[in-house]
């Protein structure tokens, strides 16, 4: 598993940097450029993590590593768009406001503040008082709109991206994430307000698996 997984970030990393588009780039749009793929390669970790996919960080430390990888994954976000920012202003200013003549602008843009609102959520978890059912909820919404607003950003997009190695990639994160969205909205919907007296042990084995079985839990 950990083989496949390097595999599937790694070479697009590497096809990507062989682009001869680089060459025409400045270190900074290089930099966001290379921050938006990595992004894209952490949403392919993070279900795997939640899910317990991965040998060694399955349980307790799996959902540790998960909520630095999101962390991870926001920052990246912010150096993408920053970068961007620095090479052009009025293209980040036109995306932001959706008036940009390029649709993946706006799939991109939409991805991003779903991504911000999910960790800002995260952080102010336990203020808001969001309970484990709640959370999941919201959480899994957001990531739908993360992953389908990444996954047609980055298809749209003609850029360094190796055209085979990204539509792999992308193909992979969907499956990811609709494997967990699947797997765990299942348990989200079918979980009554009264507590755990509708949910079946297999449901609540699941949640204490997940991390969010257990109140308190970010």
């Amino acid at each position: 598993m950990w083989s496949a997984v390097a595999a599937a970030i790694l070479v697009p990393l590497a096809a990507a940097s062989a682009s001869p588009l680089l060459a025409w780039r400045e270190p900074i749009y290089i930099v966001a450029g290379f921050a938006g793929i990595i992004g894209m390669a952490l949403m392919l970790i993070q279900p795997l993590l939640i899910a317990g996919y991965l040998p060694g960080v399955s349980g307790t430390i799996g959902r540790r590593v998960h909520r630095w990888i999101g962390g991870c994954l926001a920052l990246a976000v912010i150096i993408h768009v920053a970068g961007l920012w620095i090479t052009s202003p009025p293209d980040v200013v036109d995306a932001l406001l959706f008036t940009s003549p390029t649709p993946f602008s706006a799939w991109g843009v939409i991805a991003m503040w779903a991504v911000l609102a999910t960790t800002l959520l995260a952080l102010l978890r336990k203020r808001l008082r969001l309970g484990p059912r709640i959370w999941r909820r919201i959480h899994l919404s957001f990531v739908v709109v993360i992953v389908t607003g990444t996954v047609v950003h980055a298809v749209l997009i003609e850029g360094t991206m190796e055209e085979v190695t990204k539509l792999v990639l992308c193909a992979l994160v969907l499956a990811a994430a609709l494997r967990v969205v699947t797997r765990f909205g299942r348990l989200a919907l079918r979980s009554s307000p009264r507590g755990s007296q509708s949910t079946t042990a297999k449901g609540r084995a699941e949640m204490e698996k997940s991390g969010d079985g257990r109140p308190g839990r970010t």
